[in-house]
C-alpha cells in the first residue's frame, strides 16, 4: 500500500508542509515517487512516522529524533532521563516564578494604588535577593515570612523605627533601653531567619551593601553596628552572673568583635551536622581547632573561666540569640572539642 502525501497527512493529523520539512531534513523520506513525481509512502515509512510522532510527545527535537531512529533507539533511556531532568528544571523555575509573583502581588496588595515606582522598587528588591540567596534559602525566608506574617509585619517596622529614634537621640548602645531593643531585635531576627547563621550572614551583608534594601527596610550598616554593640553589652551583663567583676573587666571590649567569623564558623559546623558528620572526623576537627582559636581570642587562656562561660551558654537561652547556636550544636561541639584537646600535643 502506497499513500500520497496528502492522504498520509490526513491520516496522521500532520500538515503537508510538515511532511515536506521532514523530507527536506532527511527525517522521513518517501520510499517511492509516482510517474508524476508525487511522494509515495509505504508501510515502513508510516511506521517510522508513528515513531517520530511518539518521540515528539517527549518534547525531543527533530535532530534528536533522527539520531535515535538511526541508532535504532539505543540511547533512548539516556534521552528520556535527560528530558525528565530538563522538565524538573522547568518545573522548578515555574514554581519559583509563581512564588515571586505571589510575593509581588502581596507587595502590591499592601499598597492602596500601586504605581510604576512601586513595581520597579519591588522588582529591584527581588533582583537583589537573587544575588544573595539560593533558591532554597529564598524558600526558607518565604516560609518564615508566612509563619510570622501577622506578628512580624506589625512588630518589625515599629522596632526599626524605635532603634532609629534611639540612635538619633544620641542614646548610647550601652544603655538599658538600647540593650532591651537589641534583645527584641535578635528574637525577631531569629524567627525571620529560622536561626540559620548562613542566612544571618547574607542578610547582614545585604543590608550593609544594598541601598534599595536599606531604603525599603530602614536598616543599614550604622543601625546594625548600633544593635551589635548594644547586644554585646547585654550578653556581657548575663555573663556577669557567672563571672567575677575582675573576669568581666578582663574580657570587656573583646567579646563580640569577631561576629562575622563566628557566624561563618557556626554555619560550617551546622552544615557538618546536617551531613551527619562524626565530631571526631578530620573535617569537624579542623572546625574545632578554629573554634578554640576564636574562643581564646575572646576569653583568654584560663580553663576555669572557660568552664564558667560554657556553663552560662548552656543555662542562658538569651546568650545564643543571634549566633545560630543551639543546645544540640553545643553538645556536638563539646564532643568534637574534647577529642581535639585530647589529640593536642602536650607542652
Amino acid at each position: 500500500m502506497l499513500l500520497k502525501i496528502g492522504e498520509l497527512a490526513k491520516r496522521t493529523g500532520l500538515t503537508v508542509r510538515a511532511l515536506h520539512h521532514y523530507d527536506a531534513i532527511g527525517l522521513l523520506k518517501p520510499s517511492a515517487r509516482s510517474d508524476a513525481g508525487y511522494r509515495l509512502y509505504n508501510r515502513h515509512d508510516i511506521e517510522r512516522l508513528h515513531r517520530i510522532q511518539a518521540l515528539r510527545r517527549l518534547d525531543l527535537s527533530l535532530g534528536e529524533i533522527g539520531s535515535l531512529l538511526e541508532r535504532n533507539g539505543a540511547d533512548l533511556q539516556t534521552v528520556i532521563a535527560q528530558q525528565i531532568a530538563a522538565l524538573d528544571r522547568q518545573a522548578a523555575r515555574a514554581l519559583e516564578l509563581r512564588d515571586r509573583l505571589k510575593d509581588l502581588l502581596q507587595h502590591l496588595n499592601d499598597k492602596v494604588e500601586p504605581d510604576l515606582p512601586t513595581w520597579l522598587a519591588t522588582l529591584e528588591l527581588m533582583a537583589v535577593h537573587d544575588r544573595y540567596f539560593t533558591t532554597e534559602e529564598l524558600k526558607t525566608l518565604r516560609t518564615q515570612k508566612e509563619r510570622f506574617r501577622d506578628d512580624a509585619a506589625s512588630r518589625w517596622p515599629a522596632l526599626v523605627n524605635a532603634i532609629r529614634a534611639s540612635m538619633e537621640r544620641g542614646i548610647p548602645p550601652e544603655s538599658e533601653s538600647a540593650q532591651a531593643l537589641s534583645r527584641q531585635w535578635m528574637l525577631l531576627a531569629k524567627d525571620k531567619m529560622d536561626g540559620d547563621p548562613r542566612l544571618m550572614l547574607k542578610v547582614h551583608s545585604m543590608h550593609r551593601n544594598e541601598p534599595a534594601v536599606q531604603a525599603r527596610s530602614g536598616v543599614d550598616g550604622a543601625l546594625l553596628d548600633y544593635m551589635a554593640r548594644a547586644f554585646s553589652v547585654f550578653r556581657l551583663s548575663i555573663y556577669a552572673k557567672y563571672l567575677s567583676p575582675a573576669e568581666i573587666d578582663a574580657v570587656r571590649g573583646k567579646t563580640g568583635r569577631n561576629i562575622p567569623q563566628w557566624l561563618e564558623l557556626i554555619a560550617q559546623v551546622r552544615q557538618q551536622m546536617e551531613q551527619h558528620a562524626d565530631p571526631c572526623s578530620p573535617e569537624v576537627q579542623s572546625l574545632c581547632a578554629r573554634w578554640a582559636e576564636l574562643f581564646r581570642a575572646e576569653w583568654g587562656d584560663d580553663p576555669a573561666l572557660h568552664q564558667k562561660v560554657i556553663a552560662a551558654d548552656r543555662q542562658e537561652p538569651d546568650l545564643l540569640l543571634g549566633t545560630g547556636l543551639d543546645q544540640a550544636m553545643i553538645a556536638f561541639l563539646a564532643h568534637g572539642i574534647a577529642h581535639f584537646m585530647r589529640q593536642r600535643p602536650s607542652t
